[in-house]
């Protein structure tokens, strides 16, 4: 069992930065792949990214996030981090982060197995 608690949303100017941290409880955290999700009002959650179990492995990112968000993560502090940089009003969502195991569609939801509240992030223009 795995429980995801997302933070550091918030109200931030287009261009500006923030950085969203996904803290796990559970002793088995460091196996589980983690996904960040997005869902912006009256759209359906997109992916953003995500992060193998081992961060060496792989990364991959959506092409409407590559190369302004990275994912990271530290596995001794049970804790994957989203940093956002260059936002724009588009990025304005509710952030989630997701944790599965296994080998299946990394960018798929449904094929995740834990979920987290959600973040607001809100980018005014």
């Amino acid at each position: 069992q795995v429980q995801l608690v997302e933070s550091g949303g918030g109200l931030v100017q287009a261009g500006g930065s923030l950085r969203l941290s996904c803290a796990a409880s559970g002793r088995t955290f460091g196996s589980y792949d983690v996904g960040w999700f997005r869902q912006a009002p009256g759209k359906e959650r997109e992916f953003v990214g995500t992060i193998s179990w081992s961060g060496g492995g792989y990364i991959y990112y959506a092409d409407s996030v590559k190369g302004r968000f990275t994912i990271s993560r530290d596995n001794s502090k049970n804790t994957v981090y989203l940093q956002m940089n260059s936002l724009k009003p588009e990025d304005t969502a509710v952030y989630y982060c997701a944790a599965k195991s296994g080998p299946s569609r990394v960018d798929v939801s449904s094929t995740y197995d834990y979920w987290g509240q959600g973040t607001q992030v809100t980018v005014s223009s």
